[in-house]
């Protein structure tokens, strides 16, 4: 079943002592773009955060947003470098005497000064971190993915209606095709019979020659055929487990070649407005499949 490319996933779990929320957001786009936020200190992950997210989606623009935030006391220390601060403020007070200056640098000005204050972290597990990590996303793909299906079985069956409308006028076109011989052969029959009258010279092996080619030119039967087996594997298509996006927007080019041929070859007012009313439906499926995976 096809799948749309819009949706969105959210998945968040404590443990840790840290809150992890993972947001997904996808769009469509021909290939697969992936744009991943999250904090510094996991950027080793980004390779495999590619790869789960390729498992669940083929084509779209995605965008991921990690945030983690402690809701415990972390282990931190807090490092001074006092040798550091000393040298600071022997050099700031003999800077003071020199310019005669007042030195008024307090502590509280001192340890914003760079190197004085560092702050350590304990290192984390970044195996523990990345198992929950991954479990985190997945909540948000599969989210996702059901967002996308919902709004592919949307699509499925708008789909399936409007060729179902493209085969029902096709019909009427292929009863319609050997009419328009019919009508020409009758409108020659027509005007050899007003030569006749006027008693004008006739060339008859002309007249059959040019019958036979406009029968030839006019006919539309292989095209009729060709558009039966592109509606045929457009709607198999649709049942696919795999990305479909791609050929289905192929197939509609396919159709909407056919069709155009089949405009030009008739020559007939009413195929004429029949083919436009399959191009209208055609054009409104081509809108759509651009948002298939």
């Amino acid at each position: 079943m096809v799948k749309s490319m819009t949706g969105y996933g959210r998945g968040e779990k404590e443990v840790l002592g840290k809150r992890f929320s993972v947001e997904l957001k996808s769009v469509n786009h021909r290939y697969l773009e992936i744009s991943l936020r999250h904090p510094k200190k996991y950027l080793k992950f980004e390779e495999k955060v590619r790869k789960v997210i390729g498992e669940y989606l083929k084509r779209g623009h995605v965008e991921v947003f990690v945030k983690v935030k402690n809701i415990e006391q972390q282990d931190v220390t807090v490092n001074v470098d006092k040798n550091m601060a000393l040298t600071y403020y022997k050099s700031l007070q003999e800077l003071s005497d020199e310019l005669k200056i007042s030195n008024d640098v307090s502590l509280e000005k001192l340890i914003t000064l760079p190197e004085i204050i560092s702050i350590e972290e304990k290192e984390e597990d970044l195996e523990a971190i990345w198992e929950h990590y991954e479990e985190i996303l997945r909540m948000a793909l599969v989210q996702n993915t059901e967002m996308r299906k919902e709004e592919g079985q949307h699509l499925y069956d708008d789909f399936a209606e409007r060729i179902k409308a493209c085969k029902d006028i096709k019909e009427k076109i292929a009863e319609r095709g050997p009419t328009v011989t019919l009508e020409y052969r009758d409108k020659l029959h027509a005007r050899i019979e007003e030569l006749l009258e006027k008693k004008e010279i006739i060339n008859i092996e002309r007249l059959e020659n040019e019958v036979a080619y406009f029968a030839d030119r006019s006919s539309i039967t292989e095209e009729l055929v060709r558009l039966d087996s592109h509606f045929k594997q457009f709607l198999s298509t649709l049942e696919s487990k795999d990305a479909a996006g791609r050929k289905l927007d192929f197939l509609i080019q396919e159709i909407n070649r056919e069709i155009n041929t089949i405009g030009s070859k008739a020559n007939d007012a009413e195929i004429a407005s029949q083919v436009v009313d399959i191009k209208s439906q055609l054009e409104k499926i081509r809108e759509q499949v651009q948002n298939i995976e």
